[in-house]
């Protein structure tokens, strides 16, 4: 055989043992993995201490994707007769403002597989107080813009009363149909239902 076989058939088997040895540190590696198991605890009832420089954080600072929260209890649909802890529930919706927006709290637990330390169940507070039903605000200005002489804009919200009077005058003769409009676009005319303006993403 010549010298440049030779070469070759040493860089070939250099290379197969070079490609053998890194295959069997990635399987030496996987064994070495270790797989949470799912009832894992990491709270002090099980004698474990936090340590806030580990990659383990408090299960109250799941981010929000991680975590299912209980709808927040509406209020206003009970009359105020409920056994609920103080500072649970809503009792206005509707508002857009930070300032008005009302706050309460309520009860999440964090999704299975994630892991975090503590109760896994805890209450989260300042919850707003929105609810949504479907109603999106450029697309009533639209129907308020195009459609208001008929009393569509009223109607989609929810206030049939004034969508017939809306439409047997013909937008209180143009009158009407400019002043829902300008109510629109300042945020003083919402839906009936005490909702919010569906986010647009």
């Amino acid at each position: 055989m010549s010298d440049s076989w030779v070469n070759f058939l040493a860089t070939f088997v250099a290379f197969l043992t070079y490609l053998l040895f890194c295959f069997t540190e990635i399987l030496a590696d996987s064994r070495q993995i270790i797989v949470p198991e799912e009832t894992k605890c990491w709270d002090e009832s099980c004698g474990v201490t936090y340590d806030p420089r580990t990659p383990l954080i408090r299960c109250e600072f799941v981010p929000s994707e991680y975590v299912e929260c209980a709808t927040p209890i509406d209020l206003t649909a009970t009359n105020g007769n409920t056994t609920l802890e103080p500072h649970f529930g809503c009792t206005q919706y509707g508002k857009q403002r930070y300032g008005e927006v009302e706050t309460t709290s309520v009860h999440c637990t964090v999704l299975p597989g994630i892991e975090c330390y503590g109760n896994r169940t805890f209450v989260k507070d300042n919850v707003p107080c929105i609810k949504y039903s479907g109603h999106y605000f450029v697309t009533t200005l639209l129907f308020s813009v195009l459609l208001g002489f008929f009393g569509i804009d009223r109607f989609c919200l929810g206030y049939v009363g004034m969508g017939v009077g809306k439409v047997l005058t013909l937008g209180g003769f143009g009158v009407w149909w400019i002043v829902d409009i300008v109510l629109l676009c300042t945020g003083n005319l919402m839906p009936s239902d005490g909702s919010n303006w569906c986010p647009n993403y």
